[in-house]
């Protein structure tokens, strides 16, 4: 049977890689370091919190949600003593348009443009209530050159999307850990995500055994049917959550923004490990 993916869900497969660069392309990780930035978590923490401003980690462990509180800490505040957060933000958004031009070297520039017009519509429709990291990337000045727009619109949207998660694992009773044994329930390994989220042994086993008791996960670690269903059922509140702002646009306007975005999402997937932590499918 052909599975049925919710448009918003569909777009987000398509514009997650184009951000995703800047986590793993060495582009990035050379421009971070440039900046002071040495070591990946200092990149990754300075990259994605710096349009917060130069904050402590507590609000950082709020809005990221999956990461251990201490993993967090150990970045920060002290990062921005190496790198105020105006020079991180400089510093994520060359590696991104370093990639993207090395990555996107062969792809038609009308595409890249379209994709851009297109994106930068939705970005400039989307309400940001309640979304905190989305209306911090939502107000930077909008870079010039179509690979760093093209990178930013789709970062917000990400962003977007992503708080929206967060509300939805909030609103199913699930804390950061929770929700990663979940995904490792469905198609994960432990050794992937536990070290990349800084969840000590004891943690992760503490949060496996509230989801047992709490009907989530079998004995075994598998999910339960009311497991299965619940974790439906906040998919389904993250899609409806970001869905509103492709109503504003035509069904043509749709299959032309994947049409034109489809090629170069290709390419970005291709760049990033065939398995990672940030929710994509893995790559086959």
């Amino acid at each position: 049977m052909t599975q049925v993916v919710h448009p918003a869900r569909a777009l987000w497969w398509l514009f997650e890689p184009v951000h995703a660069l800047t986590y793993f392309s060495p582009e990035a990780r050379a421009a971070y370091e440039s900046a002071g930035l040495r070591g990946y978590w200092r990149g990754y923490f300075g990259g994605r919190s710096a349009p917060l401003g130069a904050v402590d980690a507590a609000p950082v462990v709020a809005a990221f949600f999956n990461f251990a509180p201490q993993m967090v800490e150990r970045a920060l505040p002290e990062l921005w003593d190496r790198a105020a957060p105006e020079l991180a933000l400089q510093a994520r958004l060359d590696g991104a348009t370093g990639a993207l031009g090395r990555v996107l070297v062969d792809v038609k520039p009308d595409l890249i443009d379209r994709s851009v017009e297109l994106l930068e519509r939705a970005v400039d429709g989307l309400d940001c209530a309640g979304r905190v990291l989305a209306a911090a990337n939502a107000v930077l000045p909008r870079p010039d050159g179509s690979l760093a727009r093209l990178w930013q619109a789709t970062t917000v949207l990400r962003e977007h999307r992503g708080d929206g998660h967060v509300a939805a694992l909030v609103a199913e009773g699930l804390d950061g850990c929770e929700a990663l044994v979940v995904r490792c329930a469905l198609d994960t390994r432990r050794e992937t995500l536990q070290p990349h989220r800084g969840w000590t042994d004891a943690e992760w086993d503490e949060a496996t055994a509230r989801l047992t008791e709490r009907h989530w996960l079998a004995p075994d670690g598998s999910l339960t049917p009311e497991g299965r269903r619940r974790h439906l059922a906040l998919e389904a509140a993250t899609d409806l959550a970001a869905a509103r702002v492709w109503t504003h646009f035509h069904r043509s306007e749709l299959d032309e923004l994947a049409a034109a975005l489809r090629p170069i999402s290709t390419l970005c997937r291709a760049d990033l490990p065939p398995t990672t932590p940030i929710g994509l499918p893995n790559a086959s």
